[in-house]
Parts: C-alpha cells; sequence; structure tokens
C-alpha cells in the first residue's frame, strides 16, 4: 500500500506504523468530573467499522511526522492523506 506523504510524496506502508483511531487526537479532559469513566471508554472502547474511517499513522522510518490518513477498511484503498496537526486544527484544536 502507498501513501502519499503531504510532505514528502508516495511512501511505502512499510515505513510507518498504524496507531488507530483518528479520533484518539481529542483526549479527555484529566480535570472533568467524568474523568474515569472518560478516560476508560477513551482507552477501551473503540469502534471497528467497515468502510472509510481515519487512522493515525507515524513515519516511523522516515521524518517521523504523524499523520491522518483516510482509509476504506474493506478494500484498503487511501482517498485522503493530511499532517495529524493540520487535522487537529481543522477539528478546533489548537496544538
Amino acid at each position: 500500500m502507498i501513501i502519499n506523504h503531504p510532505l514528502l510524496g508516495p511512501r511505502d506502508a512499510s515505513e510507518f506504523v498504524v496507531l488507530g483511531d483518528a479520533s484518539l487526537i481529542d483526549r479527555p479532559n484529566r480535570k472533568s468530573e467524568t474523568a474515569a469513566r472518560d478516560f476508560y471508554e477513551y482507552q477501551y472502547l473503540r469502534n471497528n467499522p467497515a468502510g472509510e474511517h481515519r487512522e493515525l499513522w507515524f513515519h516511523e522510518q522516515g521524518d517521523r511526522s504523524w499523520l491522518v490518513v483516510t482509509r476504506n477498511t474493506l478494500t484498503h484503498k487511501i482517498t485522503h492523506v493530511e499532517l495529524a496537526r493540520e487535522f487537529a486544527r481543522s477539528q478546533g484544536r489548537s496544538k
């Protein structure tokens, strides 16, 4: 599988490590009254979608950047790749 890195161009997926659902960028607030439940759900309760899904990928054998890859889990077709920091900003998170 080829990932079209936004800065470096096409790269083989073997250069990357998949780290799961991109929604994990949004960590729970540790000071919340429901922090224990929120972190339990964050850590252990995950969806396993069939179809298009956003995932976090780490370019371990390259520039060590974090990417959000939109991939179809049935066909493995990649439809979009962006830097994780740009994804976080677009979701209303500053860091």
